[in-house]
């Protein structure tokens, strides 16, 4: 996946819904049932800070400081740079340092990744040098941003059938991590690697974690990446809790169709999660830990499971995992996939979609969840 551009954008500034997007934020008949159940109560904070990566919207193109003003507008406590494109190729000290207050003077911490270090995978482009070079530089520059994590990945599901399979593609990550690794404890920056676009399954992730080192090493837990390798989002933050250091976050539906499963991504609290269960679990064993919502919705991912050539990426999958998979899947319900209105032009349709998802999934996580620190 390329870095996504980073111009200053003509849509609506952030902290600014167009009233298209806006009127997509109204709280969902079934948010609104529960609040009226429980007299509008506040739901018990559970302590943890929340924020959003950027990629939730993209489609903006917006700089880094841009991205700030709108955590802000939302009253988040943090923000997730995951690609360097929003930081506009500023990368000396100085630059930084500027950024780092500007978004401490509103409230708002930052983290910091980029994608992939693993040399051989699909997804490995050269932009920032070699994959050492490419760590290197993250380490740096989250150490300068204060961002006690720097996100990688290894690359996306493709992985799983290069020559080797997925065990190879883990094997040259770790060698690229190890490399890095007393850089990374004198930064005091914690690396941590995300299951991606479907390259590693919750137990492969804490292998390879495990390999590498836990003491500079941890994960970059993505619950709708869960769904794309056949796992219960709960189930696998059961797994990986212990090494979780950062989070992208987003609500997954899941139904049945004639060739298996599909998995469709939505907003927090609109799809068959237990999300009330994976927070009681993340409350206990990630303290410490940011949420970071990553909406990336409005499309469906086909999950063949009745082929057999689907089962050729995985061989070992584990059938009580796959029965939890299933078993979520059958809560679920077919959306429809995002479409523009009829008559509107598809990118700025798509911004709006973008914002109005972001923003009714803060409010869920706050409002319903009881996450988030800040109040004001």
């Amino acid at each position: 996946m390329p870095t996504p551009p980073s111009p200053r954008c003509s849509r609506p500034g952030p902290g600014r819904l167009s009233r298209r997007a806006l009127g997509r934020t109204i709280v969902p008949a079934g948010l609104a049932a529960l609040c009226s159940a429980t007299g509008g109560a506040a739901a018990p904070r559970r302590g943890i800070p929340l924020g959003f990566d950027n990629f939730a919207v993209r489609g903006l193109g917006w700089n880094a400081r841009q991205l700030v003003d709108h955590a802000e507008s939302l009253r988040c406590d943090a923000l997730f740079i995951t690609d360097f494109g929003p930081l506009e190729g500023r990368f000396d000290d100085a630059s930084l340092a500027d950024l780092r207050a500007y978004a401490a003077d509103r409230g708002v911490a930052l983290e910091l990744g980029s994608w992939s270090i693993c040399p051989t995978s699909t997804t490995f482009k050269a932009d920032w040098g070699s994959a050492e070079e490419h760590l290197a530089l993250g380490i740096r520059v989250a150490r300068a941003l204060g961002s006690p994590a720097f996100r990688v990945i290894l690359g996306n599901g493709a992985d799983r059938l290069t020559p080797g399979g997925i065990e190879a593609r883990i094997a040259d990550t770790v060698a690229v991590l190890r490399s890095q690794r007393s850089r990374a404890i004198d930064a005091g920056v914690r690396i941590a690697v995300e299951n991606h676009a479907g390259d590693l399954q919750a137990r492969e992730l804490k292998a390879l974690v495990e390999e590498a080192g836990p003491d500079y090493v941890g994960v970059n837990f993505d619950s709708g990446n869960a769904c794309w390798t056949l796992e219960d989002p709960v189930r696998a933050l059961e797994t990986l809790a212990p090494y979780v250091a950062t989070t992208s976050l987003r609500d997954t539906m899941l139904w049945s169709d004639d060739d298996g499963v599909v998995a469709q991504w939505t907003a927090m609290g609109e799809g068959c999660v237990d999300l009330p269960a994976f927070f009681d679990l993340f409350a206990t064993a990630c303290r410490g830990v940011r949420v970071q919502i990553e909406t990336i919705s409005g499309f469906p991912r086909r999950l063949p499971l009745y082929t057999a050539d689907f089962w050729r990426a995985y061989p070992a999958a584990r059938a009580a995992d796959l029965a939890a998979f299933l078993a979520l899947a059958r809560r679920g319900r077919p959306l429809e996939p995002f479409k523009p209105p009829e008559g509107e032009a598809r990118r700025p349709a798509e911004q709006d979609y973008q914002l109005a998802e972001l923003a009714r999934s803060i409010a869920h996580c706050r409002d319903v969840l009881g996450l988030g620190v800040r109040t004001a």
